[in-house]
């Protein structure tokens, strides 16, 4: 298996043990300022970029656009369970050439525009944007004072680790 689709799963497995310590209240709670999000829509919107990437079309054409946005997948856990499940089946059976050349479609805030990337590359980008979401999940468990204990949550590999001094 691929080492980029590896990594990408590793990273998911913390949704996983992320939504078995959730209820269906916290993963929907967006009562936190300034943004008003919830753990559920960041993990959806995730999971959201993963099945965008499994739409390729037969142009070799990846919209980010075009995503679900399944309101299920936000407000309860089964069902984002089952939707990252099926990302972590798909990703695991998958045989992809991480080289071949895909354009992705995407709104960079001037509307939409196409890019051309490698398979790998949009792998790559999925991972890290996760990562960047579950420092963000991570925020709102803090200020909603769940207790969620995955040190490494939210820091991206290559974030230097602090050192204490004894």
């Amino acid at each position: 298996m691929n080492i980029i689709i590896q990594s990408t799963l590793k990273t998911l497995q913390k949704s996983k043990t992320l939504l078995d310590s959730l209820n269906d209240d916290d993963l929907c709670d967006a009562s936190l300022a300034p943004y008003y999000s919830s753990i559920g829509s960041h993990i959806r919107h995730i999971l959201d970029f993963y099945d965008c990437i499994f739409n390729l079309n037969s142009d070799s054409t990846i919209d980010l656009t075009a995503r679900s946005r399944n309101k299920d997948v936000e407000s309860k856990c089964g069902c984002a369970k089952n939707y990252l499940n099926e990302i972590i089946e798909r990703l695991s059976i998958a045989d992809f050439d991480m080289n071949g050349i895909v354009e992705v479609i995407d709104d960079l805030g001037l509307g939409k525009t196409k890019i051309k990337y490698t398979l790998g590359a949009i792998f790559a980008q999925a991972n890290s944007h996760t990562i960047h979401h579950y420092a963000i999940i991570n925020y709102i468990l803090k200020g909603l004072n769940i207790s969620f204990n995955d040190t490494g949550f939210g820091y991206n590999p290559t974030t230097p680790k602090t050192i204490t001094l004894n």
